[in-house]
């Protein structure tokens, strides 16, 4: 990770709490603080983070996009329990950080008008936000994972910035990222000095430096898949723009193509799902399919509040996520929320999974990626049935 990138010095104090046997912290939260004189203080568990962030105040954290999804989940939630005048006026001061954000983008200096309602937005609203992060924070690392875009933008019209970076455990880790004064929303920063990277005919992001490994551990086979001439395949699929920023858009393993031929990025899709305040995780499926399902474990709070709604009272968890009045109420909310994307990648079908999806039932790798195999092979009578459902239809239409 370049010094000029990212400014990192003595003064800085950085909270860590990711695996320190994952590249990404062990470079990022460890190295590369060291390097630098920074303080690092590590948290007592994943559990007491938000805690502990209150505590050690720190000015730089590094963490994986789920914990800024956890933290945005926790925001709307808090909001949601408020009075309807303090909801209009979250809302009113998001709308106003959203419109910073887009002058920030855009490189053009604010109006008057704005940096005035800009400056109550912080005070009223902003500022609550940020001492919930310790306060002092300059800025956050995200790694690991893909970071949604909207989620990007969320935080920095709240006056939190998150620079995205890039890389694999192959490439030492860091290939790109972001920097405070050279950022895109989106994506995931230029190339560090002296790291090549150009993309393949069909996307996949290729790179080259002296941080590539030489190959893997008595794997001659696996090491000639991946480095050809020189170049390091990473699988995955990705953009650059005429600035120089890479974004990333995929796994290429992870691609869907659907029986119509489509290609669909999953992760993309899930990233908007998990925007939904129904929606705490979630899993698109696809494959081979002629249309797209989902598996999503949803946000106890928003069942909860919509069964206390219909007075669904009684009802076991399992019930609610079966309640076709609460499923109704989550499709037209989820449904909104891919409202803007093409046909072939709306989710026809969808089903709420009763157990969140965690590290230790084997679902999600360290880095809180899900392992998408497991989870459908978990699933695979619940997916299947969703299908199914498609199916009867069709036999119902042609009789």
């Amino acid at each position: 990770m370049s010094s000029a990138r990212i400014p990192i010095d003595e003064t800085d104090l950085c909270l860590s709490f990711l695996p320190l046997s994952h590249v990404f912290e062990r470079q990022a939260g460890y190295y590369y603080m060291v390097f630098h004189a920074a303080t690092i203080a590590y948290a007592q568990s994943m559990q007491t983070v938000a805690d502990d962030i209150q505590e050690i105040r720190p000015t730089v954290v590094a963490a994986v996009p789920r914990f800024y999804e956890k933290i945005y989940t926790g925001i709307m939630e808090q909001v949601g329990r408020k009075p309807r005048v303090f909801q209009r006026l979250f809302h009113w001061c998001l709308a106003v950080g959203r419109e910073v954000v887009r002058y920030r983008m855009e490189k053009k200096t604010m109006l008057p008008g704005l940096a005035l309602r800009y400056f109550l937005a912080k005070i009223l609203v902003f500022k609550k936000i940020r001492r919930k992060l310790g306060g002092r924070i300059r800025f956050f690392i995200s790694g690991g994972a893909p970071l949604s875009k909207s989620l990007a933008e969320f935080f920095l019209a709240a006056d939190v910035l998150i620079l995205e970076g890039y890389g694999l455990t192959e490439t030492s880790p860091v290939i790109s990222v972001n920097s405070p004064d050279d950022f895109r929303l989106g994506t995931v920063g230029k190339p560090l000095p002296g790291i090549e990277v150009k993309l393949a005919p069909d996307g996949e992001i290729l790179t080259r430096s002296a941080s590539v490994m030489t190959g893997y551990f008595n794997n001659p086979e696996a090491t000639q898949k991946v480095i050809k001439d020189g170049w390091f395949y990473t699988g995955d699929i990705g953009e650059i723009d005429a600035d120089g920023f890479l974004a990333i858009t995929d796994r290429k393993k992870d691609i869907i193509v659907t029986s119509g031929g489509k290609n669909i990025s999953p992760q993309n899709l899930e990233g908007l799902l998990q925007g939904d305040p129904y929606c705490k995780q979630a899993v698109v499926i696809g494959d081979r399919r002629n249309y797209l399902v989902a598996l999503i474990y949803p946000n106890p709070e928003q069942i909860e509040k919509c069964a206390a709604e219909l007075q669904k009272h009684g009802l076991s968890w399992n019930a609610k996520l079966s309640d076709p009045k609460i499923l109704q109420h989550a499709a037209q909310s989820l449904n909104e929320r891919l409202s803007h994307r093409p046909a072939y990648e709306q989710i026809k079908y969808f089903a709420f999974i009763p157990e969140e999806l965690t590290q230790a039932g084997g679902d999600l790798t360290p880095t809180l990626k899900v392992r998408r195999r497991k989870v459908m092979e978990k699933y695979a009578h619940l997916i299947e049935s969703l299908y199914e459902k498609g199916d009867r239809w069709k036999a119902e239409i042609h009789r």
